[in-house]
């Protein structure tokens, strides 16, 4: 099967921004769908996450756009507030190619108002969640009558989390012409029922992408109950993972696993359900920075993590649904790279190693933490700080002009800036932590196109 994107019928321009993007060859999910979804098919694609499904349907609904026209013109639904930013960021990417596309998003955790003046301005793309979509629908701040290309994406997720009458709802405003394209992780029988429902004669594709060539090590030890926090403190000490999201399943965890930590000096951050929005947004910015090493969070919390080079999942305990475990380790082990699994249970939870087994069509083997005790835990520091400017897409900041202030006046080795996201009313800017005092000062002191703006280190 071809793996260039130049054997698609896309325009010259979209190839070279796929290239400088670094999309050299497609994946899996990408050679099954794209030529489907690029001739109009509906689909129903089953990829889970870090298949590259968000260009098969970003690249298709881009091919279709008028740029002229600023009604909105696709639709992607995503189950959660984290997701939802991602995938908007990742089509503003790939629509470099072409100028003046406008990508909105309409979650919650944000007042209505200023969504509503932003789409009385116009939008090419809206990207969302349900629940605020349909806020949107019932203020009449929101026409659908113009879209051509509906995405429903991680739809097993959106139905789990009791979105059915709100999609149904909104795909009801739309054109019953358009194409629909459903990206699903699993393929339950609602996920059937849904794509009867909405969809048109569609093309089915699967791509298999977790697990595939041993790229995640999977490794499982047993301990007593009581034994769980020494034993993470050994699979820290002897694996030394340089970053890890450590999974617990219930926030109490996710609580006492992140204060034991703490005290033993390690750099951590927790993520639990319960946070404000703007303070789990920090945190997700703040560990893609590499500005602490160790994400502790429940599932429901890190729906939407979504990290380039994850080096290590720890399952402080195994989850009850054999789908969760398959989900949380596949943020590890991505483009090609190797990644690390690490398991804790007791002799209680076997039969859940089992199933989880039995999912992946694998023996998963154990053996107990004692025999790797020994090795001496030394806690690092993060290599990063990471910075927050109070100024974001609304004050028309780019990422380009954050670099530029450190580098020009601010004299800052462009090596030593990382990862820069600018979300709508805020910036954060990831620099080395030997540079972050001259960084801070040349922010706070200087000006971003021209005019000055509050900025602070993030604890």
């Amino acid at each position: 099967m071809p793996t260039s994107f130049a054997t698609l019928n896309l325009p010259e321009a979209q190839l070279a921004n796929l290239d400088n993007l670094g999309y050299q060859k497609m994946t899996a999910i990408q050679a099954e769908a794209l030529p489907h979804a690029l001739q109009g098919a509906d689909l129903i694609a089953q990829a889970k996450t870090g298949s590259g499904k968000t260009a098969v349907f970003a690249i298709t609904l881009l091919a279709k756009l008028d740029p002229q026209n600023f009604a909105a013109q696709a639709l992607v639904l995503c189950p959660t507030r984290e997701l939802s930013t991602q995938v908007a960021n990742e089509i503003r990417r790939l629509a470099r190619y072409q100028p003046n596309i406008k990508v909105v998003t309409l979650t919650g955790g944000q007042p209505l108002a200023p969504q509503a003046v932003s789409l009385e301005h116009g939008a090419h793309v809206l990207v969302g969640t349900p629940g605020r979509i349909n806020d949107h629908l019932g203020k009449r701040t929101l026409d659908l009558t113009r879209i051509h290309t509906l995405v429903l994406d991680e739809a097993d997720r959106m139905l789990e989390m009791g979105f059915m009458e709100d999609i149904a709802r909104i795909i009801s405003t739309t054109p019953p012409r358009r194409q629909t394209l459903l990206f699903s992780a699993t393929y339950p029988d609602d996920i059937k029922a849904l794509s009867k429902q909405f969809q048109r004669s569609p093309v089915q594709v699967k791509a298999e992408t977790l697990h595939q060539a041993n790229a995640i090590n999977q490794q499982s030890f047993i301990c007593n109950k009581s034994e769980r926090l020494p034993a993470l403190e050994t699979l820290l000490a002897h694996f030394q993972p340089r970053s890890a999201v450590i999974f617990c399943n219930m926030k109490v965890g996710v609580r006492e696993v992140a204060e034991h930590l703490k005290q033993r000096g390690f750099s951590v951050k927790a993520l639990h359900g319960e946070m404000e929005q703007r303070d789990r947004d920090e945190v997700f910015v703040q560990f893609k920075h590499q500005s602490f090493n160790f994400l502790i969070a429940t599932d429901v919390a890190a729906r939407g993590l979504d990290i380039e080079d994850l080096p290590c999942v720890i399952n402080y305990e195994l989850p009850h649904d054999p789908d969760i475990y398959i989900h949380r380790v596949g943020r590890t082990g991505r483009a090609g790279k190797e990644g690390l699994a690490l398991n804790l249970l007791t002799d209680a939870e076997r039969h859940k190693l089992a199933d989880i087994g039995i999912a992946q069509k694998t023996e998963l083997d154990f053996e107990v933490i004692s025999a790797i005790s020994g090795a001496t835990l030394t806690p690092r520091p993060a290599p990063n700080v990471t910075l927050s400017i109070a100024a974001g897409r609304k004050e028309k900041v780019r990422p380009g002009d954050i670099l530029g202030a450190l580098t020009g006046e601010g004299g800052i080795n462009g090596k030593a800036v990382g990862k820069i996201d600018v979300l709508d009313y805020a910036a954060y800017v990831a620099v080395e932590r030997s540079v972050a005092k001259q960084a801070l000062a040349c922010l706070q002191n200087g000006k971003i196109k021209g005019r000055k703006f509050k900025a602070i280190a993030l604890a």
